[in-house]
């Protein structure tokens, strides 16, 4: 008996040999999770290696935040250790997104000075769930289909993408986000994406030009301007004003005018009307939140071509010819 006994380790041994201070133990022991190996006639408990090992499984399983009822399943057999670690393991996983989310927000806020206006709006949209961000933009898309035929087509458009911001995006995923939820709740916003969704038809896109016309001086000067983006070509540089003589010269030749500023300001107005910068914002917005690629030729390709048509060109005397808006 005196053997057993000198092998026994008090609360203060065991308290040298884990770190756990001194009355966590007695806490852990008082709770019945470990109980004492023995008992001395003073009311002394002191603890086998076993109860050590016990210990040493309490302060794991606290560590990884498991609660005391699941820790004493687990110490009596009733919980498998691997059901824990499973559960918990989802549970920390839910915890990091959360907190990588968190994170995001603070580089948003702390990069563009946010106000206590946008700290609140900001605040709000990333702390929705996945399903309330999706009503949120089914909300505003469904708010289009009241409106007139041309509002029920946007809304059909605006279907086929929907921004969908994951629950670990990146800043420029989440700063895209911001400005979607900002957009959406914006009435004048609203009024011109339910006209503007998508670009007219090339037929259309020329008004007072007969469509079949239209339609292919369209086409030409997409094609032509699309290669010139494509090849990473500036609106405003020498390669650009080719694009722009190839252009002009072929309205020309298809209306009947002359080339000159006053049929280049005439195209440049008929391309800017067919385009709202705004609803393109929306469009680019949406795919950086869903981390879609950019492809040139999917991009709108009026504001290029206006850009590079009111661009000053050389005179016959050197000078400068500008195009009036």
């Amino acid at each position: 008996m005196n053997g057993t006994t000198t092998s026994l380790l008090s609360i203060g041994d065991l308290a040298t040999r884990t770190g756990v201070p001194v009355r966590t133990i007695r806490f852990y022991s008082d709770a019945g999770l470990l109980p004492p190996t023995h008992r001395s006639r003073a009311g002394y408990r002191s603890y086998d290696t076993a109860a050590l090992e016990r210990l040493r499984t309490i302060c794991v399983l606290r560590e990884l935040d498991v609660d005391l009822a699941t820790v004493r399943r687990v110490l009596d057999g009733d919980l498998p250790v691997a059901e824990v670690a499973a559960a918990h393991a989802a549970a920390t996983e839910v915890q990091i997104r959360v907190l990588r989310l968190r994170q995001s927000v603070l580089r948003h806020l702390a990069r563009r000075g946010s106000t206590p206006e946008e700290i609140s709006l900001v605040h709000h949209v990333t702390r929705l769930t996945s399903d309330e961000r999706r009503r949120l933009v089914s909300d505003f898309i469904d708010g289009l289909t009241d409106g007139t035929p041309s509002a029920r087509t946007a809304a059909a458009a605006l279907r086929t993408a929907v921004p969908d911001l994951p629950d670990d995006p990146t800043d420029a995923q989440l700063d895209a986000w911001t400005e979607v939820a900002r957009l959406i709740a914006d009435e004048d916003f609203r009024r011109r994406i339910a006209h503007a969704a998508l670009p007219p038809a090339d037929e259309d896109a020329l008004p007072g030009v007969d469509p079949g016309t239209a339609a292919g001086l369209v086409s030409f000067t997409r094609d032509t301007v699309t290669a010139a983006m494509r090849s990473g070509a500036d609106p405003e540089s020498a390669e650009a004003a080719v694009v722009v003589d190839a252009v002009v010269a072929r309205f020309a030749a298809v209306l009947g005018r002359t080339d000159g500023p006053e049929l280049r300001a005439w195209t440049a107005r008929q391309f800017e009307a067919g385009h709202d910068p705004l609803v393109e914002r929306y469009w680019r917005l949406v795919w950086t939140v869903n981390d879609w690629q950019v492809v040139p030729g999917h991009l709108p390709f009026q504001p290029w071509i206006v850009k590079a048509l009111r661009r000053p060109r050389p005179d016959r005397d050197g000078g400068l010819q500008g195009v009036s808006p």
